[in-house]
C-alpha cells in the first residue's frame, strides 16, 4: 500500500494535476466574477474567499512534514513548495482584492486603514512575512542562504499562522461568528503543536515516544 501511494505521488503527473486543483479556486472565483455568480455583494465575496483559500493552502503546506512522518512517505515533500507558492499566490490575491474593491487601490487610505483597525495591520504582516518565504523557495536562494540560514527563516511560517487565525478572528468579531475561526485554528493548533514536540523532543527535553517503554521492561 505505501509502496503503491509513494509510486504515486512520485508520478511524473501527480505535480501537473495538484498544480490544476490548485487553480481551482481561482478559476472558480473568476468565473463568478464575469457571471454575477459571486452574490449581491461580490467585492466582499473574493475578499473573504481569498482569505479562507490563503489559510487552507497554509495548513496544507504545514501539514506535508507531519504526514510525511507520520505516513514514511518521503515523496510528499515534493509538493511542499508548490503548495507554499499557492498560499502566496492567493494571498496576493486577497491583499489585491482588498487593496482594489476596497480601496480602489489608495495608498494613502490604505495605509491609514492599517494603522486603525487591528485585524488589518495582523494582516499585512503576515502578508510581509510571507513575501521572503515566497522569495526563497527555489533552489538557488537555499544555495545562496546556506541550508540553516534558509531554514531559519522559514520558521516564520509558524508565526505567520499564528497571525492569520488572529486576523480571521479579529475580521470576524464584528459579526460573531467564530464557528468557522474555531476550526482552522483547531487544525493550526495541531500542526503548530506537532511542530512543537518534534522540537522539543530533537533537544532531549521530552523523552521518545518508546523510551518509556523500554525502560519499563524489566
Amino acid at each position: 500500500m505505501k509502496a503503491a501511494l509513494s509510486r504515486l505521488l512520485l508520478h511524473r503527473a501527480a505535480k501537473p494535476l495538484l498544480f490544476g486543483l490548485a487553480l481551482l479556486p481561482f478559476a472558480w472565483l473568476t468565473y463568478g466574477a464575469f457571471t454575477d455568480g459571486l452574490g449581491p455583494n461580490p467585492a466582499e465575496h473574493l475578499i473573504r474567499a481569498t482569505g479562507i483559500w490563503t489559510l487552507r493552502f497554509l495548513c496544507l503546506t504545514l501539514a506535508i512534514t507531519p504526514l510525511r512522518v507520520i505516513t514514511h512517505t518521503p515523496a510528499l515533500l515534493r509538493f511542499r513548495r508548490m503548495l507554499g507558492l499557492f498560499t502566496y499566490f492567493y494571498v496576493l490575491l486577497h491583499l489585491l482584492s482588498y487593496s482594489g474593491f476596497d480601496k480602489s487601490f489608495d495608498l494613502a487610505d490604505i495605509l491609514k486603514d492599517i494603522a486603525k483597525r487591528p485585524f488589518i495591520l495582523v494582516g499585512f504582516a503576515a502578508f510581509l512575512l510571507l513575501t521572503p518565504l515566497a522569495a526563497t523557495s527555489f533552489n538557488r536562494a537555499i544555495r545562496a542562504l546556506g541550508a540553516r540560514r534558509w531554514q531559519a527563516l522559514h520558521r516564520l511560517v509558524y508565526l505567520i499562522g499564528g497571525l492569520g487565525i488572529l486576523h480571521f478572528f479579529w475580521m470576524r468579531a464584528g459579526k460573531h461568528n467564530f464557528a468557522e475561526v474555531k476550526v482552522y485554528a483547531a487544525i493550526m493548533a495541531v500542526l503548530l503543536g506537532w511542530r512543537a514536540l518534534q522540537f522539543l523532543r530533537k533537544k532531549r527535553l521530552l523523552p521518545l515516544p518508546f523510551m518509556g517503554r523500554q525502560l519499563s521492561k524489566p
